[in-house]
C-alpha cells in the first residue's frame, strides 16, 4: 500500500521546492557523466545565442545610459564628478549584466525550452525515452541547461562592453562629462575580482534558468493549456530565484573581497 502524502499548508510549494533542487542536483551530477551530447549542446548553443544576441545588446545600451545619467546627475549634486565612470561602470558591471543576461535567457530561450520538453512530456515522448532506456535528463534536459550557461556567460561580456560605451558615451556628451576622469575613475576603483563575479553571477543565472525551464517542461499540466501555464510559470520563478540568488552572491561577494584601496 502506498504511503500517504503528509497535507499541511505550503506542502505542496514546499514538494515542488524539493523537486526542484532534487533536478538541479541530477543535472549537476549527469554534467559529467558520459556520453555527452554533443550535438544537442551545439545546437542549443546556437539557437540561445541566435535569439538573445540581439534583444541583450539593443537592452543593454539604455540600461547603461540610465545608469550613467543617474549615477552623474548623483555625483554632480555631491561634488563626486570624478567618481562617475567607476561608480556607473562598477553598477554595469556587477548588478546590471548578469541580471539583463538571466532576464533575457530566461524569458527567450527558457520559455522556449519549456515549451519544448513540455510538449515531448504530454507527447509521452519523456517515458517512452525511459522504456528504452534512455535518460530523457541526461539526453535533453544536460545539454540545454549547458547551452544556457554557455552563452549567459558570453552575453554578459557583450554586455559589459556595449553597457560601459553607452554609459560613456551619455555621461561624455550630454552631461558633459571628461573622458580621462570617466577612465580614470574606473581604474581606480574597479578590481579584476569585479568581472570575475559578475561572470559567477551570468553562469549561476544561466543554470537556474535552465533547471527551472526544464523542470516546468517535465512537469506541466494536462494539455496544450498545460504547457502555456508552464512557461508561465516557469519565467516568473526563474525572475524570482534569480533577484534572491544576486542578493545573496553580492552580499558575500562584498563581504569577502575588500573595495579597491579599503
Amino acid at each position: 500500500m502506498a504511503a500517504q502524502e503528509i497535507s499541511f499548508p505550503g506542502a505542496g510549494g514546499l514538494r515542488q521546492t524539493g523537486r526542484l533542487f532534487a533536478l538541479a542536483a541530477t543535472v549537476l551530477g549527469m554534467m559529467f557523466r558520459r556520453p555527452f551530447q554533443v550535438r544537442e549542446f551545439v545546437e542549443q548553443f546556437w539557437f540561445i545565442a541566435a535569439v538573445t544576441i540581439l534583444p541583450t545588446a539593443l537592452v543593454s545600451i539604455p540600461f547603461g545610459a540610465v545608469i550613467a545619467l543617474q549615477v552623474g546627475s548623483l555625483t554632480q549634486q555631491l561634488g563626486a564628478q570624478s567618481f562617475t565612470g567607476g561608480a556607473s561602470v562598477l553598477a554595469i558591471l556587477q548588478q546590471a549584466s548578469p541580471l539583463i543576461v538571466a532576464l533575457l535567457i530566461s524569458g527567450v530561450a527558457g520559455s522556449a525550452i519549456c515549451a519544448d520538453i513540455g510538449s515531448r512530456t504530454i507527447r509521452e515522448e519523456m517515458d517512452a525515452m525511459e522504456v528504452l532506456g534512455i535518460s530523457p535528463i541526461q539526453r535533453l534536459v544536460v545539454p540545454r541547461v549547458l547551452a544556457c550557461m554557455a552563452v549567459a556567460v558570453l552575453l554578459n561580456g557583450l554586455v559589459s562592453v556595449v553597457g560601459v560605451a553607452g554609459g560613456y558615451f551619455f555621461n561624455v556628451v550630454m552631461q558633459s562629462g571628461t573622458p580621462g576622469a570617466y577612465l580614470a575613475s574606473f581604474s581606480a576603483l574597479a578590481q579584476l575580482p569585479d568581472l570575475y563575479i559578475s561572470e559567477f553571477k551570468a553562469l549561476i543565472f544561466g543554470f537556474i534558468a535552465g533547471v527551472v525551464a526544464a523542470y516546468r517542461g517535465l512537469n506541466p499540466g494536462s494539455g496544450p493549456k498545460g504547457v502555456g501555464d508552464a512557461v508561465n510559470q516557469s519565467v516568473v520563478i526563474t525572475f524570482l530565484l534569480l533577484f534572491f540568488v544576486n542578493l545573496v552572491v553580492t552580499g558575500i561577494y562584498l563581504q569577502v573581497v575588500p573595495p579597491k584601496g579599503g
